[in-house]
This record gives C-alpha cells, structure tokens and sequence, in this order.
C-alpha cells in the first residue's frame, strides 16, 4: 500500500516509521532537519520499553508532487494547518485515494453523511468559507481518532510515551473495504486498529477532556493531575464537559462513559502537559478552533448553551493573541 504521511511529527512519525518497517510503501512529506534526517536514514523509534525500532526505507519529499498518487493520504497536522496544505494536496490524490484524519478535535467533515437535519453543514470554525471541504471531496475521508503520547526528541526520532491504538472509521458507519485494509495495514504494523461503527462518538470521548483540559492547562501553567485534584479547576473542567455533552446528545452521541469517570482518566494520567500547554511553551500557534470553539458553534447550531466552554475559548484565544502580539514568547517574570 502506497501512503504518505503530511506531517512528520510525532504522531506522523510514529505510524509512518511502523508502516514502513511492516513493508509499506511510506512516504513522509517533511521540512528543514527532518526532512534531511529522514531522507539520510529513514525513520527511528525508540518504542516505550526503550528499545529501538528502524524504517531505513521511509521516505521523506518537501513537496507533494515528488511522492506522487497514493493509495493512501494521513494528515497528522493540526487542524488549522490544513488549509495551508490544500494547494500541493491534489498531486498526492489518484480517484481511488483515501485521506485519512489523524488531527485533534472536531473536523470540518464533521456533518458529511450525519443522517438527519444538519447532514451537508459546514462549520465556520474550522473550515472557513468550506475552502478545506472544497478541495478534499468528502467521499474521500476516513475519520481516524489518535490515542497515543509520543515526541519528536530530534529530527527523525520520536520516542513513543504510551499507547498504540489509532481508532478508525467511515462518516457513514460503514464497514467498508478501504477502511478495512487500512485497518489490516496497521494491525500489521502492531498497532490496535478497530473500524468503529460510530467515529463521532469515539471523537466526542477524547474531544471531551480536549476542550476543557487544553485551554485550562494553557492558561494555568497545570498539568492534568493539577487541574483535576485542585477543587475549582475540577468544577471548572466538569461544567464545560457537561455543556458539551449535552451538545453532543443533541446530535445523537450517546457516551459510553460518565463525566466522573473521563475525569478520573485524566487524573489517572498524572503530570502530564496537554498539548496546548506545550505549544504555549513552544511558541506555536494554539489548536483553538477544532477543540474548543468548534464546540461552541455546535452548541449554537443545536440551540445548547455553551458559557462555560465560551469563556474558556475567550480566554484562550486572548492568550493566541497575546503569543502572536509576542512572536511566541511568553514568560512570568519572578518578582
């Protein structure tokens, strides 16, 4: 199977280096460092038990035309980096290739093939004016939800932190043939794969703790054993959630698991840093739109009110703002 993965990071390295240490044909679009890494001796993992793994046939291309049609297109960026790959993106799609979701929060294929009064909206918030949407024909998406920690410790190496489960799944629930053997292929490159007959609700569990986690940790400085063990912020986190499950439910999602017990995972985790805690400390740009203000337009769309994830989001994107004003650089100097 010919893939390519857009996004060389930690989690497009991950399943790359595997898929192609399985005997896929992996391609890796990549920039800079990494793409010079990757290009001198492929793809490397140090695994969670510390040992290594090598994907000396990985490939790695700066632009897309050089990889060429594929079986398979994973995006493993961030949702609001999508949009700046859409006019390399169609050198990578023949009419039988499938492009695959691998992002955080709340897509803008969201309501393609949702049976019911909103199937065929677009959301403003990830896909303004449905350029994304436009460029990749939705019959071509498959929804995939990323369950694994891992990092970029140095260009072409990512060591894996925990887990190895990468939920797939058609908008339409179906089982079909292509999301099958994409299942094969990474069953086969050791990773747990189900085809899941309800993608939204497997992205609603995660995108669960997302909104509220993010945006508090980001603010906070906390990891997500402080936020859940400190009484305010815990309140603070279930009253989001409650508001965006209750948006959720109102468009069909049944949760499998109550509040009390997705907080008690987070807490489980222990000192850990969400990623929009690590990009505020990197000076990247914040994944805002897909896991918090995406939620917020929901709720309108469905007449829920959201004020608790609403004053999350205006909090946080005052933070995006200040980081750009800044170049990135934010520090709390000592008194």
């Amino acid at each position: 199977m010919r893939i390519t993965i857009v996004g060389a990071g930690a989690i497009g390295g991950y399943l790359g280096a595997r898929l192609s240490a399985a005997g896929e044909q992996v391609s890796f679009i990549a920039r800079g460092r990494n793409l010079e890494a990757i290009r001198a001796r492929g793809f490397r993992l140090i695994l969670e038990d510390g040992s290594e793994l090598a994907a000396p046939e990985a490939r790695a291309f700066e632009r897309m035309d050089e990889a060429g049609p594929q079986d398979v297109v994973i995006l493993a960026v961030k949702a609001h980096q999508v949009a700046d790959l859409l006019p390399g993106l169609p050198a990578l799609l023949a009419p039988h290739t499938s492009v695959v979701t691998m992002i955080n929060g709340v897509p803008w294929w969201y309501f393609h093939q949702l049976a019911g009064p909103y199937e065929g909206r677009q959301l403003q918030s990830v896909d303004p004016g449905g350029r994304i949407a436009a460029a990749i024909a939705p019959e071509r998406v498959i929804g995939g939800i990323v369950y694994p920690a891992a990092e970029l410790v140095e260009p072409g190496l990512v060591r894996v932190v925990e887990g190895n489960r990468f939920t797939i799944g058609e908008p339409d629930g179906s089982r079909s043939e292509r999301a099958e053997a994409l299942s094969q292929a990474l069953m086969k490159a050791g990773f747990k794969a189900p085809v899941a007959r309800d993608i939204r609700a497997e992205l609603w569990v995660k995108l669960w703790g997302n909104l509220c986690f993010n945006p508090i940790s980001a603010l906070t400085q906390a990891t997500l054993e402080d936020i859940t063990r400190f009484g305010p912020t815990r309140a603070l986190a279930a009253a989001a959630m409650a508001e965006a499950q209750a948006v959720a439910e109102a468009l069909g999602v049944r949760f499998r698991i109550t509040l009390e017990q997705r907080l008690a995972g987070a807490e489980a985790v222990g000192a850990h840093k969400t990623s929009m805690l690590q990009d505020v400390e990197h000076g990247r740009a914040l994944e805002l739109e897909a896991l918090v203000g995406a939620v917020a337009e929901l709720g309108r769309i469905v007449g829920r009110p959201t004020p608790t994830v609403d004053a999350l989001y205006a909090l946080a994107s005052l933070l995006a703002r200040t980081l750009a004003a800044q170049n990135g650089r934010l520090a709390l100097q000592p008194a």
